[in-house]
């Protein structure tokens, strides 16, 4: 399991780090937004993706019950296919597409999205500089 600190709240966000640990980001459940979000602020940039997306990867990776590479990608690139970052943009995904909210920053889910599930336990993750795969525990 990740070390992190925090309870995942807008004041007292979870202190993570990317899967190559090269970069720390903070995240937190935002149930007030609409749609209900997860928010990751990352310097000064901040993402958020459907707050569902947490349960929607665990169940995704649960059936997958194998590996998954991550994909990790930007909105303006094709993410790779059989990645979580693909998952995340498929139109068969539980949302039927982008789990990003933000237009123009609606990519790079494989690389804040799994530590979450990670530091909640629901995930095993790895932590190589590149090329990293998840599995749901």
């Amino acid at each position: 399991m990740a070390n992190f600190t925090g309870t995942g709240t807008t004041d007292d966000p979870w202190i993570l780090t990317t899967p190559p640990g090269k970069s720390q980001f903070e995240v937190y459940r935002d149930e007030t937004a609409e749609p209900p979000a997860l928010v990751c602020q990352v310097g000064t940039t901040k993402l958020s993706y459907h707050l569902r997306c947490i349960e929607d990867l665990h169940a995704m990776l649960t059936e997958h019950a194998d590996w998954m590479p991550l994909g990790n990608a930007d909105e303006q690139k094709p993410a790779a296919p059989g990645t979580v970052e693909a998952w995340a943009r498929a139109e068969d995904n539980p949302v039927g597409g982008w789990y990003g909210l933000r237009k123009g920053y609606r990519g790079r889910f494989g690389n804040y999205v799994p530590p979450v599930l990670e530091a909640l336990g629901l995930a095993e993750l790895e932590h190589n500089p590149r090329n990293n795969r998840m599995r749901a525990l």
